[in-house]
């Protein structure tokens, strides 16, 4: 066997200590990496659980400035929603993980990467894809791929008696009765006793968001402030708290939501794979921002220009979704969202109860909307005779085609 410097991406739970373990056991160097991207997680004791287990190198990046300023942003803008309700935290942390993952690699002078995604997941796909993408010249470790590692490891069992045999410190060592994820966009839930789509979700599961019997019975109010599409503040109009830090903006807007259960779903999707999976999310502060600037589109973003956008964004969010991040097609589309999103400028103003993100007002320089043409009772530059033409042109095509079945009704 060639021994080879690979680079780990490393999370201190129990798959990915075991898999640390191997690596070295196969005679490899093991760099650990362990991205920051918003997750609850003590990182010194992470660093430290994978220095006692062997690794050479440890590298805890922060991730999350770029995570939200390059990839959460523009999916927002981008209207990224997939099979319409899911708004892709997971999917679009996989990118900025891997970007990072390869620069290490390439810092290191690693010549491989490895991962613990499973082989059933969308995961394995986003972070491979990435990989092929980035740095083709990398060799790919996929243990949960590996026909001599799935027979090593038949499951949890297998993986628990492994960490004990070699003093492997984790975190974990009862099996959870589900799977978890979490960064600054949201947090997700799958597996075990959801993988029955009936079974009710355990309301203590829930971490981001409180059930709406236990929401405040008064609504909050905020203004967003954004400028071409993306959010730069965000400011209270109760207690006058102004926020504009992008990681602190939407850390802030995920408690505002989460306190009045704003951004939970329950869905069966698609993976990308074939196989349909449930997953359960909790996405407060993007649900807000959703919303806030759909609605703010409504008086910026030219009518037809929107729709386009739109024509385009379910193909965007299967694109992100996929893996695809590190694509051309991803490059054609952001470019065309990029212009899309000038001018799209403003504030809009929102009261968050009960579960609902409500629009109270919006304004824009750069509005589109003309109050005098708007008005009934004012003439403004829209004189109403050329209604009448408008109109004549518009129904011709009808005219037309009630004639046809009239006269295939006569036939």
């Amino acid at each position: 066997m060639t021994h080879k410097k690979v680079v780990l991406a490393y999370s201190g739970g129990l798959d990915t200590a075991c898999i640390l373990k191997t690596l070295i056991q196969q005679g490899h160097e093991v760099v650990a990496y362990v991205a920051n991207v918003g997750q609850l997680e003590d990182f010194d004791d992470i660093e430290r659980r994978a220095r006692a287990t062997g690794a050479s190198e440890v590298f805890v990046e922060d991730l999350q400035h770029e995570f939200v300023t390059d990839f959460i942003w523009p999916a927002i803008a981008g209207k990224a929603v997939y099979e319409h309700r899911y708004l892709l935290g997971t999917a679009l942390a996989r990118p900025v993980i891997a970007k990072r993952h390869v620069e290490i690699a390439r810092k290191v002078g690693a010549t491989a990467v490895a991962h613990g995604a499973t082989g059933k997941g969308n995961d394995q796909v986003r972070f491979e894809l990435a990989f092929a993408a980035l740095a083709p010249d990398l060799e790919i470790i996929a243990p949960w791929k590996d026909p001599d590692f799935l027979a090593r490891f038949q499951g949890r069992r297998d993986l628990l008696a492994f960490a004990a045999e070699h003093d492997i410190p984790v975190e974990a060592t009862a099996e959870k009765p589900y799977s978890s994820d979490e960064n600054v966009m949201h947090r997700s839930y799958e597996a075990g006793l959801l993988e029955d789509p009936d079974a009710t979700a355990p309301e203590d599961m829930y971490k981001l968001t409180r059930a709406l019997k236990d929401t405040p019975d008064e609504p909050e109010r905020i203004v967003i402030r954004f400028k071409d599409a993306m959010p730069t503040g965000v400011e209270h109009l109760g207690d006058g708290t102004r926020i504009e830090d992008p990681v602190d903006l939407l850390t802030y807007l995920n408690d505002l939501g989460g306190r009045h259960g704003i951004g939970r779903i329950d869905i069966v999707e698609n993976r990308f794979v074939g196989i349909k999976s449930r997953g359960v999310y909790e996405t407060p502060g993007g649900t807000i921002l959703h919303a806030a600037l759909r609605d703010l589109e409504g008086i910026a973003m030219d009518r037809e220009v929107r729709r386009l956008r739109d024509m385009l964004s379910p193909r965007f969010a299967e694109i992100i979704y996929n893996g695809f991040w590190f694509s051309p097609e991803m490059d054609f589309i952001e470019a065309a969202f990029r212009k899309s999103s000038e001018l799209i400028d403003g504030e809009v103003r929102l009261s968050l109860f009960k579960g609902n993100v409500i629009v109270e007002g919006r304004s824009s320089p750069s509005s589109l909307y003309d109050a005098d043409m708007s008005s009934m009772d004012v003439a403004g530059g829209y004189d109403q005779e050329d209604a009448r033409g408008f109109i004549r042109i518009n129904a011709i095509r009808l005219t037309a085609h009630r004639l046809i079945l009239e006269q295939s009704e006569d036939d």
